[in-house]
């Protein structure tokens, strides 16, 4: 069976991926047309949150990555309190991926299908184990 330990460093590894990956959304979604249409005020916006998005994953991993062990024994209430935090964070963005998505983005197209269960299942796993850190 998986350690907590090996679970939360597995949780950091996949929040570098997807820190780096958010930050080239625009042009790994083929986006760049569409955000440059956008009212400047809502490409800066979007730009900020994408970049700050990005960037608090990057220490949520740091931060995960570093101190798996203390958090995976449980050995005290900060590390409880963080692990608590993320497992809510992840949680409710597993409910996101299916209450604000629209499925038009991915419906009769199998590799964007795929992506999708991919991040639902993955953040789900990453709540799961923030879950359980949280209640050692």
């Amino acid at each position: 069976m998986m350690s907590l330990e090996f679970a939360l460093k597995s949780a950091a590894a996949g929040q570098v991926v997807i820190a780096v990956l958010g930050s080239c959304i625009p042009r790994l979604l083929d986006w760049r047309e569409d955000v440059a249409r956008m009212p400047l005020l809502v490409r800066e916006v979007f730009f900020i949150h994408m970049w700050f998005v990005s960037f608090t994953l990057g220490i949520f991993a740091v931060l995960t990555w570093r101190f798996a062990p203390v958090l995976a024994a449980g050995g005290n209430e900060l590390g409880r309190w963080f692990a608590g935090a993320l497992a809510v964070f992840w949680g409710v963005r597993c409910v996101m991926q299916w209450a604000h998505y629209s499925s038009s983005h991915w419906r009769g197209n199998p590799g964007r299908t795929a992506i999708h269960w991919a991040l639902f299942l993955g953040y789900g796993a990453w709540a799961v184990a923030y879950a359980a850190a949280a209640g050692h």
